[in-house]
């Protein structure tokens, strides 16, 4: 028997900080592990500042022309699939089998292969938000709040208070997760100059920092020159919104090539980057959802004997791990091109004994030679992400010329799938193995110097450029655009300069003669890397004051160097937040974007059907962490 002086054991009060996708799938993991809880169920506060359910970047009020780049086939938030009764926590349609269920015919038509708007993708997640709270375990409470937690100040006796944007009473709860997502950042150096040189001249914009969604690209009148920073997803995502957002249309000929015929009026688009090439189109998709790469060498055994090889010191990236992930990928793609020339029969035997020449060694010259393969046949990565390495052009126009070249080929490569087509199959091979890439990466697993120059400053910007592309649609779009001169791709190396005695920016490439072109306008088309030290929040600036949030910082135990990775600092799985000493803060977890570059790749948004993704894992461990029993001191 208890008194009022005695501990009380009670659900849990949790707050959900952030719900989009990660907020999602605690929650929906929380729901099935409460269900099995033998307690009373949690009360959970799910906060979001903009839509709760959905989150900011897929919110139902943005405009369908940004779309996802997964196909919706294998694309779910349920960790179960359909089992014939109500959609809810542990069983829920894909996105695909969803979109089938609709009465709009446009969104029927998507199918499993194809690809959805984002805003269709946000009402997905708004249903399953809904499906998971329409059929909650007994004793489980879920209560919505649209704000903003601005302060979140432990207790004594555990536990935090919320400042919350929307009330003048702090919100009292045990435990928080943070999943917020997305971040909006200060700009660095070069940016603020930028940003500042406009600033300063009433007929010059500068935009950056954030979504195309949320930049506000009307400012930009039509007509006007404006150069567009990047061509990764987010510079589509500009493309689209200053042109079929300014009423142009995109249409196919007789023949069945993309034209543009323009509205009149978009502003003219200079766009750059460091390789001068367009992220690549994704492979048309010809994999069911719950394909599973098999590898051949670079497995997580592997990874986890060089680790044990390389002990306290690091695996180095460029020796250690990227001969193998190279391995990978032309195994991928050699027997799919004896496959293309040979069928299946061939390619299988082919497959078999390439793979035992990669697992144990030995001449493969025999090999290659029988197949009509050259001995060093292979996919050569660094020449497909930076094609024009080296390469000067004597004037725009030849640059133009074997762009449109290299685009064409790559469309042609797209259409012919990623099974069929053997430079798309290989490619895909870059999303198969990210798990394992975690295996090496995460938590320091490199050397200081190799994490910092050869996998963030090498190896993520090629793997981003060659394997998290748009559909084949897009760069379609793009071609009919640069063909109707609405956007010219200015080259590789582009400089973007403040010219003061001209009151202008100034887009140039190094390798490009006479690209020198003065634009009126600059769009940063780049999505911010999450940096703790230069996170805008509120709540992230409390965080780090009160010393309850700390960055990853790796030290190399051999040089002594130092590298701030910018990423949120957190044990492994369930990954509770580590303060300034070094010491889990009880009660508090992060997850996904906050914590990237402490973990790699942690923007993945969604789990696949009938698979237990690490997304699923994720959101478990910390779904079961926060439902131990604990003893309460006081009331809430």
């Amino acid at each position: 028997m208890s008194s009022a002086d005695d501990p009380v054991s009670h659900g849990p009060r949790i707050a959900i900080i952030g719900m989009g996708p990660r907020g999602i799938s605690v929650l929906e993991r929380l729901a099935l592990r409460a269900d099995d809880h033998h307690g009373s169920g949690p009360e959970v506060f799910a906060i979001d500042a903009v839509q709760v359910g959905c989150g900011r970047i897929w919110r139902t009020d943005q405009q369908p022309w940004f779309t996802m780049n997964t196909v919706a086939g294998q694309v779910t938030m349920y960790s179960g699939e359909p089992d014939g009764g109500p959609d809810r926590a542990g069983a829920g349609p894909s996105v695909a089998q969803w979109l089938a269920r609709s009465p709009d015919p446009e969104q029927a038509s998507i199918g499993p292969d194809g690809y959805a708007p984002r805003v269709v993708y946000g009402h997905y997640l708004r249903h399953v938000y809904r499906s998971v709270v329409d059929h909650l375990p007994d004793g489980m409470v879920v209560r919505p709040v649209t704000a903003r937690v601005t302060t979140m100040a432990p207790l004594p006796d555990g536990g935090f208070a919320l400042t919350l944007s929307d009330r003048s009473e702090p919100l009292v709860v045990d435990r928080v997760v943070l999943a917020t997502g997305h971040p909006v950042s200060r700009p660095g150096a070069s940016e603020l100059a930028l940003a500042d040189f406009a600033a300063t001249r009433p007929g010059l914009t500068y935009l950056s920092g954030d979504s195309a969604a949320d930049l506000p690209l009307d400012l930009i009148a039509p007509g006007t020159p404006v150069g567009v920073i990047g061509m990764g997803l987010g510079f589509y995502d500009i493309l689209l919104s200053l042109t079929v957002g300014r009423g142009g249309v995109f249409r196919r000929d007789v023949a069945g090539a993309m034209r543009y015929v323009a509205s009149g009026r978009e502003p003219l688009i200079f766009a750059g980057s460091r390789s001068g090439m367009p992220i690549l189109a994704r492979g048309a998709n010809q994999k069911r959802p719950d394909h599973v790469h098999q590898p051949v060498v670079f497995t997580t055994d592997a990874v986890r004997e060089a680790k044990a090889r390389a002990g306290a010191a690091g695996l180095d990236f460029t020796g250690q791990i990227m001969p193998l992930i190279q391995k990978e990928v032309d195994h991928v793609y050699l027997t799919t091109l004896v496959r293309s020339r040979q069928g299946d029969a061939v390619a299988a035997r082919f497959a078999d004994r390439h793979a035992r020449v990669l697992r144990h060694g030995g001449p493969k010259a025999a090999l290659m030679a029988e197949h009509g393969l050259a001995p060093d046949a292979g996919l050569d990565l660094e020449r497909l992400a930076r094609p024009f390495g080296g390469e000067r052009f004597t004037h725009p126009a030849a640059f133009r010329a074997t762009l449109l070249d290299l685009m064409a080929k790559d469309i042609d490569e797209a259409r012919r799938g990623n099974v069929d087509g053997p430079v798309k199959a290989a490619l895909d091979v870059l999303r198969d193995i990210r798990n394992t890439i975690r295996v090496a990466v995460d938590f320091g697993g490199l050397t200081v110097r190799s994490h910092r120059d050869d996998f963030l400053g090498w190896y993520v910007p090629m793997n981003a450029l060659l394997s998290a592309g748009p559909p084949v649609e897009r760069v379609e779009q793009l071609l009919a655009l640069i063909e109707v001169g609405v956007v010219t791709v200015v080259g590789p190396q582009v400089r973007y300069e403040c010219d003061p005695a001209r009151d202008t920016f100034v887009v140039s490439s190094v390798d490009v003669t006479d690209s020198r072109t003065e634009v009126a306008a600059l769009v940063d088309a780049r999505i911010p890397q999450p940096d703790l030290r230069r996170d805008t929040s509120q709540l992230y600036e409390d965080l780090v004051a009160r010393g309850l949030v700390t960055q990853f910082v790796e030290r190399d135990p051999v040089t002594g160097e130092v590298f701030e990775t910018g990423g949120v600092d957190v044990t492994p799985a369930p990954f509770a937040l580590l303060d300034r000493h070094g010491e889990e803060v009880p009660g508090a977890h992060a997850l996904g974007l906050p914590t990237e570059h402490t973990r790699w790749f942690t923007q993945v948004g969604s789990s696949r059907p009938g698979m237990r993704t690490l997304f699923l894992r994720d959101a478990d461990a910390i779904a079961e962490r926060l439902l131990i029993p604990f003893p309460v001191l006081a009331p809430r």
